[in-house]
């Protein structure tokens, strides 16, 4: 098969999840003996054109540009489907894979330019992330039904989120397909100087790294965490809290972390490099993912691949991908002392934390590699093309 994946954040623009999401599909499909194309946006000192590892990456300038981002999209759509013309010259594509809302005007309009067959993929909805209170989240809102109207088939990561789906937009369930995320676990088996690591982000030898990684807004929780500080070090004077990643309630977070009294706990450190984020990860005592809302959360994923304990909230596609007491620990979403109790439950036991740390490695490699999502992709596109 000849596929066009596109997306508008592609490494090494990495904004959310969906850029990883779209290279490891790629490279799974690209294994899988597939012609597959991605079409994204340039990125500063790489190249128009390029080849990653099997896979045909164009990235595309976007010649007018503006300060809000809305704007911005539907100007960056105008040039994605410039680009798709050129790139579908080469290839004649089977199949259009495109991922989230931020793309559709340029998957939709050549769908019907083809008259090929339209994938999408929904990683989450407006209204689960904000819900819809102004024009700008209503006109999203509006883009996301769009993408799912025009879609022969849609791919959710969760049950959760097809249920989202499915309710929100009106969509028969049967159009939907639950495929979950994926990550290279083979990244994490790398040798790492935890100690060393540590040291570099100010925690000593006999101190404990509670780790987050994600965007800094609501929907993450990550307040909730900061709250926590001082119920935590209560309990686990041996605490500190590394704060990974960028987002708009940053400067926010950073007050609430001078309200605990224990600013000297917590760092923030803004995007790392994907080396730096492997070592810190494998080099954590526990990960918290502490959110109120999230489709799937990826990043738990990563947590059981590095062999890190996982706290997480019992929310959406979280509560698909962690098994409470078995592969994890669940805590309340907005709950300071269910953060507390589930950091000071896997920190207080070694051998609890152990038996956790090892099936969760077993369910990570069993149940979320990238094959095996790209084979489940493929069946998805064999039935759109009326071959499955």
């Amino acid at each position: 098969m000849k596929i066009c994946l596109l997306s508008w954040e592609f490494p090494p623009r990495i904004v959310g999840g969906i850029a990883r999401h779209v290279l490891g599909l790629a490279k799974a499909l690209a294994r899988e003996r597939h012609n597959v194309c991605v079409v994204t946006l340039d990125f500063p000192g790489l190249p128009d054109y390029e080849e990653v590892e099997g896979i045909a990456v164009y990235r595309t300038k976007t010649e007018v540009g503006h300060p809000n981002f809305l704007t911005w999209s539907f100007l960056f759509n105008h040039f994605l489907e410039k680009q798709l013309a050129e790139a579908n010259k080469k290839f004649d594509f089977d199949i259009i894979h495109i991922h989230d809302w931020l793309v559709a005007p340029s998957g939709i309009g050549f769908k019907h330019f083809l008259d090929k067959p339209l994938v999408c993929t929904m990683h989450s909805t407006e209204h689960g992330r904000t819900g819809l209170h102004n024009p700008d989240s209503y006109m999203i809102d509006g883009m996301e039904w769009w993408a799912c109207y025009e879609a022969m088939r849609i791919i959710v990561t969760s049950n959760s989120m097809k249920g989202e789906v499915c309710g929100h937009f009106q969509v028969s369930s049967d159009k939907v397909d639950v495929i979950p995320n994926a990550i290279e676990a083979m990244k994490y088996e790398v040798q790492t100087d935890r100690w060393g690591v540590k040291r570099r982000f100010g925690v000593g030898d006999h101190e404990k790294l509670v780790l987050y990684v994600g965007r800094l807004v609501p929907q993450k929780g990550v307040e909730y965490l900061i709250r926590a500080v001082p119920r935590i070090s209560r309990r686990l004077p041996e605490a500190k809290f590394v704060i990974v990643g960028e987002g708009w309630m940053r400067q926010h977070l950073e007050w609430l972390a001078d309200q605990t009294g224990q600013r000297w706990r917590v760092r923030f450190t803004g995007f790392i490099s994907d080396e730096e984020l492997v070592a810190l990860t494998k080099s954590a005592d526990v990960m918290v993912v502490p959110s109120v809302y999230e489709p799937f959360g990826i990043v738990a994923l990563e947590a059981m691949a590095a062999g890190v304990p996982i706290v997480a909230s019992r929310v959406g596609g979280l509560a698909e991908v962690i098994e409470h007491d078995k592969t994890g620990v669940y805590i309340y979403p907005r709950s300071l002392d269910s953060v507390a109790w589930g950091v000071e439950r896997v920190l207080s036991d070694p051998g609890y934390r152990d038996w956790i740390v090892k099936n969760a490695l077993e369910a990570v490699k069993n149940r979320f590699s990238w094959q095996t999502v790209a084979r489940q992709t493929i069946d998805v596109y064999k039935r759109v093309l009326g071959k499955g």
